[in-house]
């Protein structure tokens, strides 16, 4: 009956995955249940059985049998665990860092704070990490690779241009039209009439008959 108590404390533990990739930071969440926490651990089960992630008790971390790829890489976002929170953070991780990571702790009501003993008890939090590489198309630029964000925006960009040269050759031409359509036509050099007006009198009497031979 004790057993079943803290185990219900202790609440089942609910399996998550969280994917990541090289070189990021990743928080592992975890909660306690009710009572004073007096040891934490955060294991892998394909570790060897002594080695740990993190051991946490009396107010430090132990790094005795801390298996040496995670040294100087993890802590506990709550090292006062004040907040019931023990959850992991892992920093820079890497493909080796992908696998199941358990979560124990051990309460003031069992009064475990040795590992040997904490390690019996069922995990209250799982979480199954997968790391993958960055897709190349989120790669820099500057690399020799875009991504489809920047792709979109430089085809935005052209398309824009386009329309906008159009748009300055249609008015230029419809301009073209509008001025060669208002422009009078030039006056003639020698207007119908006025040639007759201009003729004196005299040019118009038919000419006198040339004497008979």
């Amino acid at each position: 009956m004790e057993l079943f108590t803290l185990m219900f404390l202790l609440s089942a533990a609910a399996a998550e995955e969280i994917t990541v990739s090289p070189g990021d930071d990743v928080t592992l969440s975890c909660e306690a249940g009710s009572g004073f926490i007096r040891a934490v651990e955060w294991t892998r089960p394909d570790l060897e059985e002594e080695e740990y992630v993190l051991f946490y008790t009396d107010g430090h971390s132990d790094p005795k049998q801390q298996h040496e790829s995670f040294r100087d890489r993890v802590q506990l976002v709550d090292r006062q665990l004040q907040d019931r929170d023990v959850s992991l953070i892992l920093k820079n991780v890497t493909n080796n860092d992908a696998g199941t990571y358990e979560c124990r702790v051990s309460l003031d009501a069992s009064r475990r704070n040795k590992r040997a003993i904490i390690g019996d008890e069922e995990p209250i939090s799982v979480i199954h990490l997968m790391v993958k590489d960055r897709d190349s198309s989120d790669e820099n630029p500057e690399g020799g690779n875009f991504s489809r964000g920047n792709l979109g925006l430089v085809l935005a960009v052209v398309g824009v241009v386009l329309v906008c040269c159009i748009a300055v050759v249609l008015i230029w031409k419809h301009n073209q039209t509008e001025a060669e359509n208002s422009t009078p036509p030039a006056a003639s050099s020698d207007p119908a009439g006025v040639g007759l007006i201009n003729m004196s009198p005299s040019s118009l009497q038919p000419a006198a008959d040339s004497p008979p031979v």
